[in-house]
């Protein structure tokens, strides 16, 4: 008798998305997503940094939902998240630096908070797959954020200049300095002035170059691209 195979079921769009997410690419678009968003601020105005501080919680809230927490740790996440909206709100009412200052902190904790846990699920893989390596990713991109978002918290609760040499800051300039710490470039251009800022920068040298050179290193060293789906080898 002729022998039919079962007809392979189209992934559909929602299935799609949802592998998307569960494999952190959601997560690395909503983190490029704040990135952009930070880079392109203008030196004066709210709504932008409204807009970042938004979009840096969405990106918290979904790094966490897809490393699947418990929902108890979501909703505290959410909340605090609408905390930190309404002080950048707030501080477009009350024109306060400090008030915007607090938003960007609560944004830079629960951003630590998603990288945490994401860093976590990458370190309990039983094996390393792609969604393993896109998580790594997701977590230095990650840091690379937070202390943006650190530096422009201590820019706004100081109120004075977080650089040598003083002048207008850009929110460009937090981000543009986190990144070039975070690989250890170095342009010297930004040079952090007071005991918090220096501490930082050291800090975060440190982390992104621990974080390279042993967690995405070895991972790569162990990814194996031509395994089969969800790393199980194909067998012929």
């Amino acid at each position: 008798m002729p022998r039919f195979d079962r007809p392979r079921l189209r992934e559909t769009r929602l299935q799609r998305a949802e592998r998307l997410a569960d494999a952190y690419g959601l997560v690395l678009v909503l983190i490029l997503v704040t990135f952009v968003v930070m880079m392109t601020l203008p030196p004066e105005g709210w709504a932008g940094r409204f807009t970042a501080v938004v979009v840096a919680c969405l990106t918290a809230v979904v790094a966490l939902t897809s490393s699947n927490v418990a929902s108890a740790r979501v909703r505290v996440a959410v909340v605090a998240s609408i905390v930190a909206i309404a002080c950048s709100a707030l501080a477009k009412l009350l024109d306060s630096q400090p008030v915007l200052g607090a938003a960007f902190a609560i944004a830079t904790i629960l951003l630590a908070v998603a990288a945490g846990t994401i860093l976590r699920r990458v370190l309990r893989s039983e094996r390393v797959e792609f969604r393993t390596i896109l998580g790594a990713v997701s977590v230095f991109t990650l840091l690379g954020l937070l202390f943006g978002f650190a530096f422009a918290a201590l820019g706004r609760l100081k109120g004075g200049s977080v650089f040598v040499g003083g002048g207008a800051e850009r929110t460009s300039d937090y981000m543009f300095f986190s990144y070039t710490t975070l690989t250890t470039t170095g342009y010297g251009n930004l040079v952090p002035a007071g005991q918090i800022g220096q501490s930082l920068a050291v800090f975060e040298m440190l982390v992104g170059q621990i974080f390279l050179v042993t967690l995405v290193a070895g991972l790569v060293s162990l990814w194996r691209p031509g395994s089969g789906r969800d790393g199980d080898v194909t067998e012929t």
